[in-house]
């Protein structure tokens, strides 16, 4: 059996490497370890017009949206804080229209950290620009350049609690979090600050987003669940095409 593509959002950031200073298309190796673990193939997308979103999933069989700096808030309009990022409106441009498209496709859609607050995003959701004014304290990035460490409670009986439990420890750091959920959304996991750790899209085959990092502790579950659905998503494809006459 073939394995399934799953395609994953890059940073396009400044990087040294040898003798070369350059800026490049980079993603940590964690999320492709994880997705290779799983029995998948990583497929790098880096940024790139929006209008190529469609284009780009072809022949993806399912979307992992990668953690990163902070969405623009004039995203979901809203001004600016003073703790806020500064945009990279190039990569929320293309990561904003993947989403979309993945969405439109039913393909299955992993979104983490960064990438749970695109999606929501690209549902018309508005995010907290910094937690620690709303829950006073750094719990959820407690270290700079380290993932700290906090539980999480999942919706007792949901699906994502039948993939981690309903109870979990997660490799954390992030200061932006969900505010109103985007249109359809909805939250299956918190923190004990009853800060949104995961939400879903009941009606879709398969689209969760986390806050945490599970490519960095403890997520190899989740990732199988991911690459999983994928894999049935290639079966289904490579089905329609037998019946269509085509080759897989």
């Amino acid at each position: 059996m073939t394995a399934p593509r799953i395609a994953a959002t890059t940073y396009r950031e400044p990087a040294r490497w040898g003798e070369w200073n350059e800026v490049a298309d980079l993603l940590p190796a964690q999320y492709a370890s994880a997705i290779q673990r799983a029995g998948g193939v990583a497929v790098l997308l880096p940024p790139a017009p929006a209008v190529q979103a469609t284009a780009a999933l072809a022949g993806a069989h399912g979307l992992l949206i990668a953690g990163g700096p902070d969405v623009d808030p004039a995203r979901y309009g809203a001004d600016r804080h003073p703790k806020t990022g500064g945009a990279r409106e190039e990569r929320d441009e293309w990561e904003l229209a993947l989403a979309r498209a993945a969405l439109d496709q039913d393909l299955p859609v992993l979104a983490v950290c960064r990438g749970l607050q695109v999606l929501n995003v690209a549902l018309g959701g508005t995010l907290v620009q910094h937690l620690p004014d709303l829950v006073g304290s750094e719990v959820h990035s407690p270290a700079v350049g380290e993932h700290g460490r906090h539980d999480v409670r999942l919706e007792p009986g949901g699906r994502l609690a039948g993939i981690v439990g309903e109870q979990a420890v997660v490799a954390t750091h992030h200061h932006q979090s969900v505010d109103r959920l985007g249109d359809g959304l909805v939250a299956c996991g918190w923190a004990e600050d009853k800060v949104i750790e995961a939400v879903e899209l009941p009606g879709r085959t398969w689209t969760f987003g986390v806050q945490w990092h599970p490519e960095a502790f403890d997520g190899d579950a989740l990732f199988a669940a991911f690459v999983a659905a994928g894999a049935a998503r290639a079966g289904d494809a490579r089905a329609g095409a037998a019946r269509a006459g085509q080759a897989p």
